[in-house]
């Protein structure tokens, strides 16, 4: 009897330390230590953290590159940005323009507010957000008021570098082989004093280069017969200066209507054309070269750029035409975007240093840039030049 009471005891014991493993196995893990838990919980907020970036445009007919820039980037990041489109007649709807700026910062999960409008007049509105909400940060890209009172009021300002440009432009038509630099241009733009400073510079630049400069004054086209009678000058006028001084000669005009004419008549006689006045493939180039372009490719611009780089080659003037591979005014905008999402979710991202903009420019939009202060003392409002594309 004694040996079974102990069997039985032994097979009990047995029982018991199978339940009691059962129960372990099942039971819950353990929850995250002290540790641990802060960890869990940051990854966790940074994949449900939510926030919004408005990019604020002109209308499509107002200016067709900073809408479709501020639309690209609405359809890239659904949902976080919101593209917001500015009253047609600016001029006399100032107000309104400010107040549909301001308003964006009402909403709670705004971060950034940018505007690419090209447009002055709205300061206001800037100073405005910063009472209301320091938080946000505010870019343009660009618009077009005191860069003293920019600086102040918006966080970052970007623009292209339309003064440096009369340096670049001279310094690349010399490495294409001119030896004449022929400036197209008419009253009413001679007048304005950002592009009269260009002028000079560019004028400085060639007789250091060692080329010889022309100045050609066109019929106005804002106070005569429209652009009509400015082109037709340049059609008749361009064969004479080319037939005077030979076919390693730059043409530049300061009006972009200037470049129908222009770049038709460079494929017929040879010369040189470092940039457009507004630097960009879709001016003119497809006009010119009949170029079939599909709206899904409109804002293809590799494809575009090879479109236009195998007609050149057809003229046989490789290499005698360049620009730039994107227009200034798609890149402003869509970037802005880029440096806005990035400055947001990345801490350390110094949108005040030109090395990282040009940096994030590159991994961002395939270009390279290169940014420069307006002014020494301004750390916020960078001017830029893109890389060039030779065709």
């Amino acid at each position: 009897m004694k040996g079974e009471r102990k069997l039985k005891r032994i097979i009990s014991l047995i029982l018991a330390a199978i339940i009691m493993l059962s129960f372990t196995a099942c039971a819950k893990p353990a929850e995250p230590t002290a540790a641990e838990a802060p960890e869990a919980s940051a990854q966790e907020e940074k994949k449900t953290e939510e926030y919004h970036i408005a990019i604020i445009t002109p209308t499509l007919s107002t200016s067709e590159d900073e809408f479709r820039g501020g639309a690209a980037m609405a359809v890239k990041y659904s949902g976080m940005v919101k593209h917001i489109t500015l009253p047609e007649n600016f001029e006399t709807e100032l107000e309104t323009c400010i107040s549909t700026v301001v308003s964006q910062s009402d909403d709670p999960l705004m971060k950034a507010i940018i505007v690419a409008s090209g447009q002055s007049g709205l300061i206001p509105a800037f100073q405005q957000i910063k009472e209301k909400r320091p938080d946000i940060l505010t870019i343009t890209a660009p618009i077009f008021d005191d860069p003293v009172m920019m600086s102040k009021y918006i966080d970052l300002n970007l623009d292209t570098d339309w003064v440096q440009r009369g340096i670049t432009i001279p310094t690349k038509a010399k490495e294409m082989g001119a030896k004449t630099f022929i400036h197209y241009s008419f009253p009413t733009h001679l007048a304005k004093p950002l592009i009269a400073k260009r002028k000079d510079m560019m004028k400085e630049t060639c007789e250091k280069l060692g080329m010889k400069w022309v100045e050609v004054v066109t019929p106005d086209p804002q106070t005569g017969s429209g652009p009509a009678a400015m082109q037709q000058f340049l059609r008749e006028d361009l064969p004479r200066q080319v037939a005077e001084y030979g076919k390693d000669t730059e043409i530049f005009g300061t009006n972009c209507p200037m470049y129908d004419v222009i770049i038709d008549e460079a494929l017929k006689l040879g010369f040189i054309v470092a940039e457009q006045c507004c630097p960009t493939p879709t001016q003119a180039f497809p006009q010119v070269l009949g170029l079939e372009i599909s709206a899904e490719d409109s804002t293809n611009y590799d494809k575009i750029n090879d479109m236009i780089r195998e007609k050149v080659k057809e003229k046989g003037m490789t290499g005698r035409l360049s620009g730039w591979p994107v227009p200034v005014t798609i890149f402003l905008p869509e970037y802005s975007v880029e440096v806005a999402k990035k400055a947001i979710e990345d801490k350390d991202f110094n949108v005040k240093d030109t090395k990282t903009l040009e940096a994030y420019a590159k991994e961002t939009m395939g270009c390279g840039v290169t940014f420069r202060a307006l002014e020494p003392e301004m750390d916020n409002y960078y001017v830029m030049i893109m890389e060039s594309i030779y065709y």
